[in-house]
């Protein structure tokens, strides 16, 4: 077998990296927002066109418009080979209040800081400089499947497209994805690696969400006769607090869970036309974590329930889940066999890693609800996504590079 290459001598993953960070890929997070910077079709080109000038084959998977999974595969060199899958979103969180230039990457003492850096172009990054390097090797023990997948930070959407494609139960249109994939799988993949992240270390569990929209209802009349009226603001007002007292009432829910109680959280509220009107309408967005275990639409209508009971006079109108993901369990077998080869490819790598757990979400989520064992890995920390000046060390893009291509040497080689 040929030994793996050794950090840095092949593809480079701070050139790929600054390519994916100089083209945005912003997601307008459920608003109807259009420009240059907005969905991913920038960052889909780049890793089509990089993909093929190498011989990999990549192709597109529709998911909605303007959005498209980016599906790669790269077949193992022997038959009955385990299959891999890499998830990376391409999705980055918006830019408002960021104090570095988003879209122009810059290097400083080994860092380099944009707008997805770390979330998760860094991860992303890694993969697509493994998947290169493993190009070129003579024998592979695995077969890889990558997934640059769409809509991550807002509803999941890509992976559950890319999911059903799994499970042939995708849209006519994603036939030719469909025989890409199966190409080299026969059922479900063995591991799902997906990028996050996560300082190199293995995480095992984390949270799942349900998030949903509601409108609080009113009257709407002139301000100077606001009696005639019943201001929407007012009544929203009460639920706000109707829903701080559940969200306490639930932190002390699983309270020693590892991942931490349950929580429940008002993301954004919306209402009102002007001051010299009553309002009759505002439109309220809710948050609620879940614990593994906990199901997605129960918890939605425990929240439901309780605005009910502690508004009856509100007229309230709950909108179908934009989001509903049970978080991810490290119990099973396979979970398990799954987390001790990522290790131990990170032992090859020189690096000592840990299971740990998360309160955010992955799509880690519809994966393993599909049944596949799935371990969140990547490089960065948590603390960096979504921030003002967001980065990520180059070091960590380059190990995780190695651990990437080890564990596809690592699978079946022993």
């Amino acid at each position: 077998m040929n030994k793996p290459a050794t950090v840095g001598s092949m593809a480079d993953c701070t050139e790929i990296l600054a390519d994916l960070v100089r083209r945005p890929s912003v997601n307008p997070m459920g608003c109807a927002l259009s420009g240059p910077e907005y969905l991913e079709g920038r960052v889909t080109e780049y890793l089509l066109n990089r993909l093929g000038k190498v011989g990999i084959t990549a192709i597109r998977q529709h998911v909605s418009p303007g959005r498209e999974n980016v599906v790669a595969v790269l077949p193992a060199t022997r038959s009955n080979a385990p299959v891999l899958l890499w998830d990376a979103h391409q999705d980055t969180v918006p830019v408002d209040g960021m104090t570095i230039q988003p879209f122009s990457p810059t290097i400083k003492n080994g860092q380099l800081f944009g707008r997805g850096a770390c979330d998760v172009k860094g991860g992303m990054a890694s993969m697509v400089a493994a998947l290169e390097d493993l190009s070129t090797f003579e024998t592979r023990h695995a077969s890889v499947i990558f997934v640059a997948s769409v809509n991550e930070e807002f509803g999941f959407s890509g992976a559950k497209a890319f999911t059903a494609l799994l499970k042939r139960s995708g849209h006519e249109r994603d036939k030719v994805a469909e025989e890409l994939v199966q190409s080299v799988l026969s059922g479900l993949p063995d591991i799902v690696v997906v990028a996050e992240p996560t300082d190199l270390h293995l995480v095992t569990q984390h949270k799942g969400a349900v998030r949903w929209r509601i409108t609080v209802c009113g009257h709407a009349c002139h301000s100077s006769y606001p009696e005639k009226g019943l201001n929407a603001i007012y009544s929203a007002s009460r639920v706000a607090l109707v829903l701080e007292s559940l969200a306490h009432e639930l932190s002390l829910r699983h309270s020693s869970h590892p991942c931490g109680a349950p929580t429940l959280s008002v993301g954004t509220i919306r209402g009102g036309m002007g001051v010299n009107l009553v309002p009759d309408r505002v439109v309220v967005e809710i948050d609620r974590r879940l614990v593994p275990g906990e199901d997605p639409l129960i918890a939605r209508q425990e929240v439901i329930d309780y605005i009910s009971a502690h508004c009856t006079t509100a007229v309230i109108e709950h909108e179908e889940p934009f989001l509903a993901s049970a978080g991810l369990s490290n119990e099973g077998v396979a979970a398990i066999a799954a987390a001790e080869s990522l290790r131990e490819a990170t032992k090859k790598a020189g690096i000592h890693s840990v299971e740990e757990v998360a309160r955010y979400g992955t799509n880690a989520c519809v994966y393993a609800a599909a049944e596949m064992p799935c371990v969140v890995f990547g490089p960065g920390s948590i603390s960096q996504a979504h921030t003002a000046d967001e980065w990520i060390d180059l070091r960590e893009v380059e190990q995780a590079t190695e651990i990437l291509k080890n564990l596809v040497g690592y699978n079946g080689s022993a």
